[in-house]
């Protein structure tokens, strides 16, 4: 797989309708938790890391920098995000949408961006895991806070979708879209792109999913990780769209600095009943920076003056949990005379963990760097896996159309040459 350039800084911007660069990034790409506390994994789950455990103390829930920064008011202001189902997180290069061999995302991202100066919604576009025979196939392009789905998207088909989906607002003929029902939750859970994303996302997926059988909930809450969505210090990172308020409009909040003994009360409270946990939230879609502070210092207000949260406290487990706001009421730029586009095509490329630290010779890291030599025929294994996984539908279509072809030409000229 292409390999991700760590020198060259790559910036994402939002546009608006006239094509214009907007005041900040987005938040899929944005530059909250880059420079110093951005940790690239560089093959970090396939090279010894397995699901991340032995590493808690330095990428996961109990690494220093857990719970010790204010979050609230730091999602960016966009007002449609629409996933990509596209195969697992294992397989995900750095910068999946720029990757040479995944032509779907990389073509669908470099179509939303050509067309984002005529599109009237802000749209922030994510890779989600996609699986055939699955909820979520491969192809499958899921659209919030609309709760639809297209099925099977091919990258012969980008620019069409693009231009009747996101810029004309109508629907793809080609594939009538299925509505949506129930609450869909992301946990970013892109190792290669970031350490801490790959040790906090595992877990956290497993405990929402045990959690949701245990309530019996499989046919109406549904899990999925996702690619790098901004933030990567406040890991782990959890996106929920669910229809909530008296309105039962689709909201998508977004929560950082999620454990997995908070999975019960995101289920509870959030999805059941609509009410926020304020000590883990960052904010919500179609709210700018600064009216996300403000709903969330007014919650505290509203409420006696509730003592203000220690952020760095790690047992913060607060009952405390508040009414989500209506955006209906709050000015945003997503309206139908001010609307704006973003694209999230390019990343800005994290700085590699430090390699002369010194490494305790026990540690996990030094074990897997002793047994990398054993480990040598198996990488290969892994390599050749990964290079049939990025093998996609239409290459063997043309492959086979190449071979047909072949055989055509061959028995004509042998015919030909028995006639004369």
């Amino acid at each position: 797989m292409e390999e991700t350039n760590n020198s060259t800084p790559q910036p994402t911007t939002a546009y608006g309708s006239n094509g214009g660069a907007a005041d900040n990034y987005f938040a899929v790409a944005d530059s909250t938790g880059s420079g110093s506390g951005s940790l690239q994994n560089d093959g970090f789950l396939s090279s010894g890391g397995g699901d991340g455990s032995g590493y808690d103390a330095e990428f996961g829930f109990q690494r220093p920098e857990f719970l010790t920064e204010k979050i609230a008011g730091t999602v960016h202001e966009f007002d449609r995000h629409i996933f990509l189902c596209y195969k697992t997180p294992h397989v995900w290069p750095a910068q999946v949408e720029a990757a040479e061999f995944d032509r779907l995302p990389r073509l669908l991202s470099a179509a939303v961006k050509a067309r984002r100066g005529d599109m009237k919604k802000l749209t922030g576009l994510t890779i989600c895991e996609g699986e055939d025979g699955t909820e979520s196939s491969n192809g499958d392009v899921l659209f919030f806070p609309d709760m639809i789905r297209y099925s099977r998207l091919t990258h012969f088909d980008v620019d069409t979708f693009v231009e009747e989906t996101l810029v004309k607002d109508i629907e793809w003929m080609p594939g009538a879209p299925e509505k949506l029902t129930g609450s869909y939750v992301f946990v970013c859970a892109h190792g290669s792109r970031d350490r801490r994303c790959g040790v906090c996302g595992p877990p956290l997926i497993k405990r929402f999913k045990e959690e949701i059988n245990t309530r019996g909930l499989q046919d109406k809450v549904f899990v999925s990780p996702c690619s790098h969505i901004g933030g990567h210090k406040y890991a782990g990172n959890v996106i929920i769209f669910s229809r909530t308020g008296d309105d039962g409009e689709v909201k998508g909040n977004w929560y950082g600095y999620v454990n997995p003994d908070d999975v019960p009360a995101l289920l509870d409270q959030h999805i059941a009943v609509g009410k926020i946990l304020p000590h883990l939230w960052r904010g919500q879609m179609g709210m700018s920076k600064e009216e996300q502070k403000k709903t969330h210092k007014l919650w505290f207000q509203a409420n006696g003056g509730i003592k203000k949260i220690e952020q760095g406290a790690k047992d913060s487990q607060s009952e405390t949990v508040f009414d989500i706001p209506n955006t209906n009421n709050v000015g945003c730029c997503g309206g139908p005379n001010n609307s704006s586009c973003c694209q999230t095509q390019e990343f800005k490329p994290e700085e590699k963990l430090n390699d002369d630290r010194k490494v305790d010779p026990n540690s996990p890291e030094a074990t897997a760097a002793k047994n990398s030599s054993k480990g040598a025929a198996s990488k290969k294994t892994r390599a050749m896996s990964t290079w049939f996984e990025c093998w996609e539908r239409e290459d063997t279509y043309a492959a086979l159309a190449v071979v047909a072809a072949a055989a055509t030409v061959t028995f004509a000229y042998g015919c030909y040459k028995h006639l004369k």
